[in-house]
């Protein structure tokens, strides 16, 4: 079984929230790497620094530079170790497909590219499940036949 998750499964993966342990859980069930691009992992790296920031800015806010160091570390070894595949599709056909999803669905629920993105790249891949714990992602997946995997 093929499976692409999105930036709200790893950060609930690599950072304690409401839906850490659906997530780990999720995770120690699979026998086979779970799939990633390049530009899933790009944008969860970037999302990490991007609240490392907004923390050293104000403290009430974002993750602490130790905390997103650890995140990043702990993503890294877990990439290394197999639990994450790292996958390339063909770009040109992901945004094929991404055109063809926003076309159809963004004038009715409002996605953002990147989302749609991410979408796209799972069904390029062949996947059969998605994971995410954002509402407007799942309902995009769903609505384009892939089955939620939390």
């Amino acid at each position: 079984m093929r499976v692409y998750p999105d930036t709200s499964f790893l950060c609930s993966l690599y950072r304690k929230q409401v839906h850490t342990p659906v997530a780990l859980s999720y995770v120690r069930s699979q026998t086979e790497p779970i799939l990633v691009s390049s530009f899933l992992v790009l944008e969860f790296r970037q999302s990490v620094r991007l609240q490392g920031w907004i923390h050293e800015r104000n403290p009430s806010q974002g993750f602490s530079l130790f905390e997103t160091d650890g995140m990043l570390r702990d993503f890294q070894s877990d990439l290394r170790t197999g639990i994450w595949k790292m996958v390339s599709p063909d770009w040109a056909e992901v945004h094929q497909l991404g055109e063809a999803i926003s076309r159809k669905h963004t004038a009715v629920s409002g996605n953002r590219l990147v989302d749609i993105l991410h979408l796209a790249t799972a069904l390029h891949l062949g996947c059969e499940t998605f994971l995410s714990f954002d509402k407007r992602q799942q309902a995009l997946a769903t609505a384009e036949g892939l089955r939620l995997g939390v």
